[in-house]
C-alpha cells in the first residue's frame, strides 16, 4: 500500500462483495450496500474477471462471520471490531440494536472510505467509532484505547481478507490482545496456507495469485497450515475453535460440493472466555 492512497485490495474485494450480488446464484452473502459503496450503476451492473469460486469464498467468510456475530450478540455482546474494515458495510445496515462498531483500518483507506459513503448517500449511525491504525506500525490496543472500547465488556472481532497481507508477529500480537479481553471475545478471520499444503494442481494458482498482489505493491507476508493455527490460538488464549475449509463451508451453506477450491483459503472462528461455540 502506497502512502497517501487506500488500499486496492480493499476496492477489489467490494467489486467483488458487489459483483457477487447480482452475478452468483445462490447469493450467500446478501449486502443491500455492496453496489451502492463502490459507485456501481444499479442500471450497468458491475462484472468482474476474478473467478466465480474466489468471490464465493470471499461471500463465504463475511456470511460465516456474520451469522457467528448474531449468536454473539444473542450472548451478550454489544461491541464488535472490524479489523481492516476497508469499504465492509456491516456498521451501515447494522441489524444489531445497541451494538456499537469499531471500524480500525489504515487512516488513508479510511478517508477514502468516509467519502465514499459520503458521496453514495450511505449515513454513518451514532453507533459507528472509526480508529485509524497502521497495523504494520502501531498497537491494535493503543489505537482503540479512548474510543470508547471497553475491554471488560464482552467482544466480537471480524478480522477479514487481512490476516495474509500481515507477518505473523503481528497476527500474534493481534490475536493475543483479541483474546486478552478481561471479559469472552470471539474472532472471525480468513488465512492462506503455504503452497506445499495444497494439491500440485492448485499450487500454481495460488502462487500466481501472491505474486500479483507482491506486483501491485500489496504483497502476501504470512501463511499457516492449521496446525500452525491451532497452535497460535491456543497460546493466544482461545480456548474453542473451528477452523472451516472448502468442503465444510459448502457443506454448511448447502452449496455444490463440485465447486472448486482454487486457492484453499480457510475460515476461522474462535472464542475465548465461552463455555463454547454454538453452531452457526
Amino acid at each position: 500500500m502506497e502512502p497517501g492512497r487506500p488500499s486496492g485490495t480493499a476496492l477489489s474485494a467490494a467489486h467483488a462483495r458487489a459483483v457477487h450480488q447480482v452475478a452468483d446464484t445462490p447469493c450467500v452473502f446478501p449486502d443491500p450496500l455492496a453496489l451502492r459503496v463502490i459507485g456501481a450503476d444499479p442500471a450497468d451492473p458491475p462484472r468482474s474477471r476474478m473467478p466465480a469460486p474466489v468471490r464465493l469464498f470471499m461471500a463465504l467468510r463475511h456470511r460465516l462471520a456474520e451469522d457467528a456475530l448474531a449468536k454473539a450478540v444473542a450472548d451478550g455482546t454489544r461491541q464488535l471490531v472490524v479489523l481492516g474494515a476497508g469499504l465492509d458495510t456491516f456498521a451501515y445496515r447494522n441489524p444489531h440494536p445497541g451494538l456499537r462498531v469499531f471500524e480500525v483500518d489504515h487512516p488513508d483507506t479510511q478517508a477514502w472510505k468516509r467519502k465514499r459513503l459520503a458521496d453514495a448517500g450511505i449515513p454513518v449511525p451514532g453507533t459507528v467509532t472509526y480508529c485509524p491504525v497502521d497495523f504494520g506500525e502501531q498497537d491494535l490496543g493503543a489505537g482503540l484505547a479512548g474510543t470508547g472500547f471497553d475491554q471488560e465488556a464482552p467482544s466480537f472481532f471480524a478480522w477479514l481478507g487481512v490476516v495474509p497481507y500481515l507477518t505473523a508477529d503481528t497476527v500474534r500480537a493481534t490475536l493475543r490482545f483479541a483474546a486478552g479481553q478481561s471479559a469472552p471475545s470471539e474472532i472471525v478471520f480468513d488465512y492462506n496456507q503455504p503452497p506445499s499444503e495444497l494439491p500440485p494442481e492448485r499450487r500454481a494458482a495460488l502462487t500466481a495469485q501472491a505474486e500479483a498482489m507482491a506486483e501491485r505493491g500489496e504483497p502476501w507476508r504470512s501463511s499457516f497450515t492449521p496446525g500452525d493455527i491451532a497452535r497460535e490460538l491456543a497460546g493466544s488464549g482461545f480456548d474453542t475453535v473451528e477452523d472451516f475449509g472448502w468442503r465444510q463451508c459448502l457443506e454448511r451453506y448447502a452449496l455444490d460440493r463440485s465447486t472448486p477450491d482454487l486457492f484453499g483459503g480457510r475460515i476461522v472462528h474462535a472464542a475465548s472466555g465461552r463455555t463454547g461455540i454454538r453452531a452457526a
